[in-house]
């Protein structure tokens, strides 16, 4: 094992050579979805890892180009910080709903949040409001 790798911890991983099937959840439009993403997280100066436990690559140290605490986009969790474990279980179950709806989960999400905002947001109490740091409403 190279020095750089052997610095993260046993569940994360660097993400050069790691399948984006895991991440996708073997979704082909997921796929496409998650290889934009993490296009998107390099230019805000993402540090992209990948978390084998939760099968998402986490994408930390943005400088902006995210909303609230972060954002799932796929198989991607873009944040300005180093997430809890709890909040990466999250955004995890929005990288299943990612996978589950493809392209058209952008829109679901956005319809909901505009009718339903934060903990009253089906997808989010779908992902676990304690999880993802809401206060249940």
């Amino acid at each position: 094992m190279n020095a750089a790798a052997s610095a993260y911890p046993a569940h994360m991983k660097r993400s050069r050579g790691v399948p984006m099937i895991r991440a996708s959840r073997g979704n082909p439009q997921s796929a496409a979805i998650t290889r934009l993403a993490l296009a998107y997280a390099r230019l805000w100066g993402a540090r992209i890892t990948f978390d084998a436990e939760f099968g998402l690559f986490v994408c930390s140290g943005m400088r902006g180009g995210y909303a609230r605490g972060g954002t799932t986009i796929g198989g991607a969790f873009l944040t300005g910080r180093e997430p809890a474990r709890s909040l990466l279980r999250h955004e995890a179950v929005h990288a299943d709903q990612w996978a589950t709806y493809g392209w058209a989960f952008a829109l679901r999400y956005l319809f909901e949040e505009s009718r339903r905002r934060g903990a009253r947001n089906r997808f989010e109490i779908a992902a676990g409001l304690a999880d993802g740091g809401y206060r249940d409403s």
